[in-house]
């Protein structure tokens, strides 16, 4: 497919032709469900607890004797039926995280970007770099690239100083070309992809058809 390629100051210089098994497929919205719902399960820290009638603070002593008090018979005031006493099947820690097939993910990218192309959610720019590792500089580009809003910028390498420019926008997120995240990629109102970025896409999640 051809998509426009925006230079830095937000004017359309040439076309590209991306790779129609990424950027122009079939949206598969039960693969976008599974990668979502397996990325949010593995952020997840399971850290809650609660202490059973074994380990909250307490007596094991009887109360008051099983027969002759009038009251209802008792074993001991850690009894999860007391005020104070332990919990019946409370959370304990637990690790949520699960695998999926990698070549679930991988369709899941492929429809995520294939579907925001179709609502021309995404943008083609030319390769660029901030050197200064500025916030203020990164903020002035993206202002002519994008209306606001939550926006998502795939990188074609490790770099270092756009990543330094962009820690401090809050609205913005960062990913590498080779290590998407379908929820990241899915709610984000703009799509910004360099260049050599989107040709790197197409090979790599293309090279499984």
């Amino acid at each position: 497919m051809e998509m426009k390629v925006y230079s830095i100051s937000g004017e359309p210089v040439k076309d590209i032709t991306l790779n129609d098994s990424v950027f122009r497929r079939d949206v598969n919205r039960d693969a976008i469900y599974y990668a979502i719902t397996n990325e949010l399960a593995n952020a997840r820290v399971g850290t809650s607890s609660t202490k059973t009638r074994s380990e909250v603070k307490g007596t094991s002593a009887k109360p008051w004797p099983q027969k002759g008090m009038g009251r209802a018979r008792a074993g001991r005031r850690r009894s999860p039926l007391w005020v104070g006493g332990g919990i019946i099947f409370g959370p304990k820690p637990r690790d949520y995280s699960y695998k999926v097939p990698k070549k679930l993910k991988r369709l899941a990218y492929k429809s995520i970007l294939s579907l925001k192309a179709q609502k021309e959610q995404l943008k083609v720019v030319e390769d660029f770099t901030v050197e200064s590792g500025k916030t203020r500089d990164l903020a002035g580009i993206l202002k002519r690239l994008v209306d606001g809003g939550s926006t998502v910028l795939v990188l074609k390498d490790d770099d270092v100083m756009l990543k330094r420019a962009a820690s401090n926008i809050p609205w913005l997120k960062t990913l590498a070309y080779n290590r998407l995240r379908a929820h990241d990629l899915y709610y984000g109102r703009s799509i910004l992809v360099l260049e050599t970025a989107a040709t790197k896409l197409g090979e790599f999640y293309g090279e499984d058809e």
